[in-house]
């Protein structure tokens, strides 16, 4: 089981540490490595999120997400976006942004880190509004009872989510992106680049949530009324309904794959190395997305999805508080660890005192 479903991430960290090897020898193979780990560290509480959704969907479009979707989150995300965002930001042709990536690193990264405002607003204000629609969601299992249960009440206020993200929009902009700075002589806003893109990731997470729950809810609907002899429409909707549901997984992923892509500059400047390191801990994370769903783990530990969401707010508020200050990797790292281990233990904790409670054996606890 491990390896079939780790097999290919086995096989692409094996690639990828040659290549670096090739390219730069083994300081290079070193670099690639810890950029895995990073990736790795920042995106488990992706993974469990991405599992959540990903049971939804059939046998196709679990492989469509570990092809085409690895394709995108590998060389899209970590390869391509970052030469993206110095195109825009540096209004450059993207054969002279990549030329620029590999001859002058250092230019490369600094265009990179003046445009981290937009990115880590677009970004948080997407993951945001994930957790703001959880947490307001009143749903059967409660992990912190305490706090969930006033707020699922306080859910039921229509677009309340989306009235405190737009809160905390306008607080980001204008206590943090309102620090104006001199750059190269001239004073520097970042307030209208945050605003602007903060509501960019609104609208992104309002229309491709918004599609994909609802050909979900059709796909439901029809379902229910297989009998009368729609079987070919919900088969359609399917279709639909899942490939809304892989669109928001690429955007959510996108939006994850933010602190890391930043975080990376940190440790290594070269766009190579960058897309080795980040590449080969992205596909782990899809492995564990696909391992945790053929596994049913998230039945088996119902905490999770609340630690992997509570871990989703707390990535999101880092992101708008690095708009102005700088946060280290590893306490965004540390943070969504310690939420989904967290949980973990409180899922063993109360499967045990379930399973005490009915008499039953306990061998799946320790699983």
């Amino acid at each position: 089981m491990i390896l079939k479903t780790f097999g290919w991430s086995f096989a692409v960290t094996a690639l990828a540490l040659t290549a670096a090897v090739f390219y730069d020898g083994w300081t290079a193979l070193g670099v690639v490595a810890i950029l895995g780990v990073l990736e790795i560290s920042l995106s488990f509480d992706n993974a469990v999120v991405n599992a959540g959704i990903l049971k939804k969907m059939n046998a196709f479009w679990q492989k469509i997400f570990l092809t085409v979707g690895v394709l995108i989150a590998v060389f899209g995300m970590r390869l391509v976006f970052p030469v993206v965002i110095v195109a825009v930001s540096a209004s450059m042709g993207p054969v002279e942004a990549v030329d620029l990536a590999l001859n002058d690193k250092d230019r490369y990264q600094q265009l990179v880190t003046d445009a981290h405002p937009s990115i880590a607003a677009f970004g948080g204000m997407f993951l945001l509004m994930i957790f703001l629609d959880f947490i307001f969601e009143d749903r059967d299992i409660k992990w912190l009872a305490w706090l969930e249960r006033p707020l699922a009440k306080l859910g039921k206020v229509d677009m309340l989510s989306v009235c405190i993200a737009l809160i905390a929009l306008l607080t980001t902009a204008f206590t943090f992106a309102t620090h104006a700075h001199q750059h190269g002589g001239t004073h520097v806003d970042k307030a209208e680049t945050v605003l602007i893109s903060g509501i960019a990731g609104l609208v992104t997470y309002l229309v491709v949530g918004g599609l994909s729950g609802f050909f979900e809810s059709r796909l439901e609907a029809e379902e229910e009324a297989e009998s009368s002899g729609k079987q070919q429409s919900a088969v359609l909707l399917a279709g639909r309904a899942a490939f809304f549901m892989f669109l928001y997984l690429e955007v959510l992923d996108a939006s994850f794959s933010f602190d890391g892509v930043i975080g990376a500059f940190a440790i290594t400047n070269d766009i190579v190395l960058m897309a080795l390191g980040l590449g080969t801990g992205a596909m782990y994370v899809r492995s564990l997305t696909v391992y945790l769903v053929r596994q049913g783990t998230l039945d088996d530990y119902v905490y999770l999805e609340h630690g992997a969401h509570y871990a989703i707010g707390a990535l999101a508020v880092i992101l708008m508080v690095t708009i102005q200050y700088q946060i280290n990797e590893i306490i965004t790292g540390l943070i969504g660890v310690v939420l989904i281990t967290w949980s973990f233990v409180s899922s063993v904790l109360r499967n045990r005192a379930l399973a005490a409670a009915d008499g039953r054996p306990r061998e799946r606890l320790s699983s």
